[in-house]
């Protein structure tokens, strides 16, 4: 089946396997690290208010991604074609299910992501180049809806890249190889420059004399207030203050979006999810370690705009330190949405031959990708860039995000049980303990998250029970067909 797919030619109807297990890994590196890193820390640590639960927040949130994607690597081999979590739902639940995910994540979850990264990378530009950013408001009016320079900027990048992955697998994979390798090279060099030139160890010290006497901080126009956290107290804002971390480690799965055009998917793809969330985690902890290094946990709570990594860079390199933050960002959230927008359409291609999708973006063009798709995809990523409504739109659609995961891990269980003389070349590492601890910590988290975050979970539920009418008239079009 492989070596048929592989000696197609380029026109072929069917994707090209030209991916390796490097590609694989890079792109699921490259896509989970976008601007999160450089940001969340400050909320995280106003949640928890000390460097030890602060580090601990980092290290629950990889422990949690690595064992979703270990589990994920199951349902890679099994099912090793385009579409990835879609398919695993539709495969395990129903056409329905499969739906509901589709549909979440072309409303919300890929392109509003794609958005906020594209604004991201626009926004640091705007540090280098201010007429370029946010601030600059080319259009606006009485009632609120202003247009920036940013938001333009930000449109025109993803614009560039959708128009360079029309070009076939090859010109995406190139953008992903030297953007994320530059931006794991960028982010080292910061780490090690941070424990080595910044030389007042006191801040370290400091930092871990209490390092488990949690509290929170509440920040209001007359005054910063502080409440420990003691016993059960600590549960709540843990899990409000690790959305941010799981945000910032998503985007993960991407690569089982593109199983159809991966080498010896079977193999590659359950690795590349192994070693890009491992060397993600080792990324994100090691510097949030470097920011405890260079800051007390007050000054990382507290950052301007919570942009820590331009606060510690500032007393690693002086004012050079915003360039150099201005110019990792770009780098960094360029690679993020190349492979955002490299993986999403092929989401979009697979529904459309369900019959659960414009018919056109269920096509590739004559270079092997579904072009139509990725120009769907642009389109209504940039008019959420025109809103301006992608950030709330991110924070509504977490909590259903860890529901669609807990949902795909719990069809591993259903499928070993519906389908199980289906091969399986990887088996789940540590199944059913590793699949459960994750469904019980991810569970755990979206409860707390219903009582102490209403704004993150009943407007994701909404987004998604709209999808329910649509599935249906969908379905019943297709029927009539």
């Amino acid at each position: 089946m492989e070596n048929d797919t592989v000696n197609k030619p380029a026109s072929s109807s069917a994707f090209q396997r030209s991916l390796t297990l490097l590609d694989g890994s890079l792109l699921v590196i490259g896509s989970m690290i976008g601007s999160g890193i450089f940001i969340v820390s400050a909320d995280i640590s106003r949640q928890v208010g000390s460097a030890g639960w602060l580090i601990a927040v980092w290290l629950l949130s990889g422990f949690i991604t690595l064992a979703a994607a270990l589990s994920y690597g199951e349902l890679s081999g099994m099912y090793p074609r385009a579409g990835g979590q879609y398919v695993y739902l539709r495969e395990a639940f129903g056409k329905l299910y499969g739906f509901l995910y589709g549909w979440s994540f072309f409303a919300v979850i890929q392109t509003g992501t794609i958005a906020a990264v594209g604004v991201g990378f626009a926004k640091f530009t705007g540090y280098l180049i201010p007429s370029l950013g946010d601030s600059n408001i080319l259009f606006g009016n009485p009632h609120g809806f202003n247009i920036s320079a940013a938001q333009i900027l930000g449109i025109a990048i993803i614009f560039l890249l959708t128009f360079l992955n029309t070009f076939g697998i090859k010109s995406g994979k190139w953008i992903q190889f030297f953007f994320t390798f530059a931006k794991i090279a960028a982010m080292g060099g910061l780490i090690v420059f941070g424990f080595t030139l910044f030389k007042d160890h006191s801040i370290w010290h400091f930092n871990w004399t209490n390092a488990w006497m949690a509290r929170t901080e509440t920040i209001t126009p007359n005054m910063i207030s502080h409440e420990s956290l003691i016993g059960v107290a600590i549960i709540g804002p843990l899990c409000a203050a690790m959305v941010g971390a799981l945000f910032s480690s998503d985007a993960w799965n991407n690569v089982t979006f593109i199983a159809g055009e991966i080498k010896r998917p079977e193999r590659n793809i359950g690795l590349s999810l192994l070693i890009g969330t491992v060397v993600v985690t080792v990324i994100y902890i090691s510097m949030n370690l470097m920011y405890l290094n260079v800051m007390s946990i007050q000054e990382i709570a507290n950052a301007p705009s919570d942009r820590v990594a331009l606060a510690a860079a500032l007393k690693i390199f002086g004012a050079v330190g915003t360039t150099i933050i201005a110019l990792m960002i770009m780098v960094s959230t360029f690679g993020c949405n190349n492979g955002l927008i490299l993986s999403g359409s092929r989401v979009y291609y697979t529904m459309a031959n369900d019959g659960l999708f414009l018919p056109a973006a269920g096509k590739l063009n004559k270079n092997g990708v579904p072009a139509a798709a990725l120009w769907m995809q642009f389109v209504w990523a940039s008019l959420l860039c025109l809103s301006g409504k992608y950030g709330d739109l991110l924070d509504f659609i977490i909590f259903t995000v860890l529901l669609f995961y807990i949902l795909t891990i719990a069809g591993i269980f259903k499928l070993r049980k519906t389908q199980p003389d289906l091969p399986r070349p990887y088996k789940a590492f540590g199944y059913p303990v590793i699949p459960f601890i994750y469904i019980v910590l991810a569970a755990t988290i979206c409860i707390v998250l219903l009582k102490y975050k209403p704004t993150y979970t009943w407007p994701g539920l909404i987004i998604v029970l709209i999808g329910i009418p649509i599935y249906y008239i969908l379905e019943k079009r297709s029927k009539n067909k």
